[in-house]
């Protein structure tokens, strides 16, 4: 397994498909302060109330410029399928080779470990938690995010 990126690096070069079956690449990332979370899996306990909290913050990262980008390695049909029963308001980016997850070091055996990390405009991670707690995360982010000076 690759080495968990820190804050400093630039995040590596991807290119996947959306939930709708858009292109999405690192490059589209560029110009934004993004938030990029990895978690196991589509539609289990915690994975639900993680999509769940940041689907209640999306006006927060809205109205600042803030990009959401959920990855797991489920398909782009159960990203759809996730998507569409919690009416999501963000993008799923499928991971089905495992290569992104490799990449950013939180493949954990089969999935990814639930880890995120938030991105400048400039492609660089300002700050990783790389051990996640599903309740009161997406508020903590925004938190990290007003502390960076970000917004």
């Amino acid at each position: 397994m690759a080495e968990l990126l820190d804050a400093g690096k630039t995040i590596p070069e991807f290119e996947t498909v959306d939930q709708h079956g858009k292109r999405i690449s690192s490059r589209d990332m560029k110009g934004k302060v993004s938030v990029i979370y990895f978690y196991p899996k589509d539609d289990t306990p915690g994975c639900t109330t993680e999509a769940c909290e940041f689907r209640d913050s999306m006006e927060e990262y809205r109205k600042n410029g803030i990009e959401v980008y959920g990855i797991s390695v489920d398909s782009e049909n159960s990203h759809k399928k996730f998507n569409d029963k919690y009416s999501l308001n963000f993008t799923l980016l499928a991971d089905k080779e495992k290569s992104i997850s490799e990449k950013f070091g939180v493949l954990g055996g089969r999935v990814a470990s639930r880890v995120t990390f938030i991105v400048d405009r400039d492609g660089k991670i300002r700050y990783v938690f790389p051990k996640v707690s599903p309740k009161g995360h997406s508020a903590e982010v925004i938190g990290k995010i007003r502390e960076l000076n970000l917004i």
